[in-house]
């Protein structure tokens, strides 16, 4: 009798403890996720250039065009499309020089456009720091001086060129509806 007493006491304890946790602090809902699938900061994004782009025509500030090579996923799921486009922007430009002196063209990666989200991409797997404005993407040759009069090259890029980029930060998408189509 006295062993059911115990056995009944300690459910009735285990119970009064289970309801006094906050409910679903494991659930995606309670993250603010449910029904959302999520891009993980990392990821790798398989771009190419969208245009031709040079050191020799280029500006600092101009506006560079990337579409997305293949289709982004998560799990089996894809967020975006291949042929979905990326922008970005140069934000250091040197043209080619006298004594062998190349050319120098930086491009910053803004975002990818998926669907109606903006997903931040930057130019390197690893975050430095706290910067949070991306890492301009190099894309730099130099020649050494060859002779006193030689002309050093322009950075050209051709449309198509492939450039890997990874997402900035996390970002959520809608789990897509019973159809399954996004």
């Amino acid at each position: 009798m006295k062993n059911c007493q115990k056995t009944w006491m300690l459910a009735v304890a285990l119970f009064a403890i289970a309801i006094a946790l906050p409910t679903g602090a494991q659930t995606p809902e309670a993250n603010g996720r449910e029904g959302k699938i999520v891009l993980k900061e990392g990821t790798e994004v398989k771009l190419k250039f969208a245009q031709e782009l040079s050191s020799k025509t280029a500006s600092e500030g101009d506006a560079v065009n990337f579409i997305l090579a293949e289709d982004l996923t998560v799990g089996n799921l894809v967020v975006a499309k291949a042929g979905a486009k990326a922008v970005g922007t140069v934000t250091n430009v040197k043209k080619a020089g006298m004594m062998g002196k190349g050319g120098e063209l930086n491009v910053r990666l803004e975002h990818l456009k998926a669907g109606d989200t903006r997903v931040r991409l930057r130019g390197s797997k690893g975050k430095q720091g706290d910067d949070k404005t991306g890492q301009a993407v190099a894309l730099t040759v130099l020649f050494g001086p060859i002779g006193l009069i030689k002309h050093g090259k322009n950075i050209d890029v051709h449309e198509g060129t492939p450039l890997t980029a990874y997402v900035d930060e996390d970002v959520s998408f809608p789990q897509p509806g019973p159809a399954g189509g996004q």
